[in-house]
């Protein structure tokens, strides 16, 4: 590759959380458009940080994926990438990334979220705020955005293996009888009025999981429903064990399909409270582990940019 060539800068996307404890406030500050969160709500947050390592993992999980990606697409290809990671909601935010990687005068840009599906709340706000940082900068560099991905079949297989390798933590008889409770983040009901693909696009993800497990019981459920007041997407994962308990199962897999990295909604929500829930049920629930900075999720990623980058030639 000739030296003069400018590189092909990849923005990796996610929401991010605080850095401290000192910083929850703060972030929630960011998170609600800069409505002042209750004390209450604060020190209950807090406390979900405080009892998950203190801090949110996700940027430095991020940046672990960022690395890995960066090295197997420029081994992979004649092109130079670099890759920048910007969060939605906290340090270092999308403006901040975009303004680090103008300095390295890329030939494009190509934008990429750390969720594999759709949502113009999620995705379409990533979208946002790159727009944002671009009319703020006033740069033109050409950019591209991957928007979704839910289908992808490495996706789909490493979240079977996934389930397959956990249902191993099950006693050996009961293995094939373990309902699978495949979870996505729940989002606004109003969603649906605006005919948003995400529920249709996280029940396709399910899905496609599905025809991968043979005759395993699954079912879906939202999780981790905010506070806004409004209705949110459901059914919710609580009431669908408190279900499940009732109609006299003792085991529960959870996996949050519509995850990638481990944060507080699987470190809390799933492992500290939805598995008290359960136990209260008389219930074993175990969660698949997420694909973080593993070498399917690069796997994934290198492919999903590879076919983006053929989709813009042709």
């Amino acid at each position: 590759m000739p030296a003069s060539q400018p590189p092909i800068a990849l923005l990796l996307m996610a929401m991010g959380g605080p850095d401290c404890l000192e910083n929850v406030e703060p972030y929630l500050m960011d998170v609600r458009g800069g409505r002042p969160t209750s004390s209450e709500l604060v020190e209950e947050i807090r406390t979900r940080y405080r009892m998950t390592g203190g801090r949110s993992p996700v940027l430095g999980i991020t940046r672990e994926v960022a690395a890995a990606l960066e090295g197997r697409l420029n081994d992979s290809g004649d092109r130079q990438y670099r890759c920048y990671v910007g969060l939605r909601h906290w340090h270092p935010f999308i403006k901040e990334a975009y303004a680090e990687l103008l300095k390295d005068c890329p030939e494009r840009i190509v934008g990429l979220c750390m969720a594999p599906q759709y949502s113009s709340l999620s995705i379409g706000a990533y979208v946002k705020k790159v727009e944002d940082a671009r009319a703020a900068l006033a740069d033109e560099t050409p950019i591209s955005f991957v928007t979704s991905w839910h289908r992808h079949p490495l996706l789909i297989a490493a979240i079977a293996d996934n389930i397959q390798r956990t249902l191993d933590r099950f006693p050996r008889d009961v293995r094939g009888q373990v309902p699978v409770l495949m979870t996505a983040h729940s989002l606004p009901e109003r969603v649906v009025a605006m005919k948003d693909p995400y529920p249709e696009e996280v029940r396709g993800t399910a899905q496609a999981v599905i025809a991968q497990l043979g005759g395993q019981p699954t079912r879906f459920a939202y999780q981790s429903q905010g506070r806004s007041g409004e209705t949110w997407l459901g059914p919710s994962v609580e009431e669908t064990v408190e279900a499940l308990a009732h109609e006299g199962h003792r085991h529960v897999l959870v996996a949050p399909i519509g995850f990638l990295c481990d944060h507080v909604e699987t470190l809390y929500d799933i492992d500290i409270e939805l598995t008290q829930l359960a136990r209260a049920k008389g219930m074993q629930l175990e969660r698949i582990p997420m694909l973080n900075a593993s070498a399917p999720l690069i796997d994934i990623l290198t492919s999903v940019v590879e076919a983006h980058e053929s989709s813009l030639v042709h």
